[in-house]
């Protein structure tokens, strides 16, 4: 998920009807992503442990989170390579 010290760039454009969307999600998408990166709910995996006996914790939605981020990420570059200045 997102950190504060991650400098992950935000890429939005505003569709049709003048809402932020994320490049390469619906409106439904951007929503969920934000929501799901907003939130950090930690729960014990199948009450395994670590051998030092402390539970193993995972984000939950992290899975979501990753296809979101990866299809807004296909997206972008994408988005970029297409609007890159050509050199003539």
């Amino acid at each position: 998920m997102t950190r504060p010290t991650n400098n992950a760039h935000r890429r939005y454009f505003v569709d049709a009807a003048g809402r932020r969307v994320l490049i390469g999600l619906t409106r439904e998408e951007t929503f969920e992503f934000e929501r799901l990166d907003s939130r950090l709910v930690l729960g014990p995996v199948d009450g395994k442990s670590e051998p030092d006996g402390h539970e193993i914790w995972l984000a939950a939605g992290e899975q979501r989170w990753a296809e979101l981020h990866e299809k807004h990420e296909g997206a972008w570059k994408a988005w970029m390579v297409q609007n890159a200045p050509t050199n003539s």
